[in-house]
C-alpha cells in the first residue's frame, strides 16, 4: 500500500473533529509503511535527537522524467512515531534531492496543526528526522 499524497492527508485529517481520531489516522499511516530490514537497525542509521528509536535507510532510483529520486525505508519502535514517519514520507519520499530541499515541511505540519499537538520531545524528534532526510538530499544534490 502506498502512502497518500500530502494534499490528501490534509483533506482526510480535516474531516476529524478531535485529535484522538487524527492520531488514529496517523497511526494507521505508520501501519502502512513497508517492513524494515533488521540488518538496517544500526547506529549509523539511527536518528539522533528522537525520544524513540528511529532508523532511516536511504536509497535512490531513476525516474524516467525527473532523474534520480531518493527513496527512504524508515522504522521506529513507537507506533505514533511510525505514523509521523508516514507523514514525513508522504511529503519527501520518491522526490528529487532538489524537490526535498524545496519542500516547506513546516507549512505542511502547520496545515495539519500537528506540532501544537505533539510533546516538545516528539516535536524535536520530528525535526531531527526531517533534518536527517534533508541532509541526505543536500549530499545527493
Amino acid at each position: 500500500m502506498s502512502l497518500p499524497e500530502t494534499e490528501e492527508i490534509v483533506e482526510d485529517l480535516s474531516f476529524f473533529d478531535d485529535w484522538e481520531d487524527k492520531y488514529k489516522y496517523i497511526i494507521d499511516l505508520g501501519k502502512s509503511l513497508p517492513s524494515f530490514d533488521d540488518a538496517w537497525r544500526t547506529p549509523e542509521r539511527l536518528v539522533k535527537g528522537c525520544q524513540s528509536s528511529v532508523w532511516i535507510q536511504p536509497g535512490s532510483e531513476q525516474d524516467a522524467t525527473r532523474g534520480e529520486v531518493l527513496i527512504f525505508a524508515v522504522d521506529s519502535d513507537a507506533i505514533i512515531v511510525r505514523g509521523l514517519l508516514g507523514l514525513v514520507l508522504s511529503a519527501l519520499n520518491h522526490k528529487t534531492p532538489e524537490e526535498i530541499l524545496a519542500f516547506d515541511i513546516s507549512a505542511f505540519f502547520e496545515s495539519l496543526d500537528l506540532e501544537r499537538h505533539l510533546s516538545p520531545t516528539r516535536g524535536n524528534g520530528l525535526r531531527s528526522i526531517v533534518n536527517r532526510i534533508k541532509g541526505i538530499a543536500q549530499a545527493a544534490a
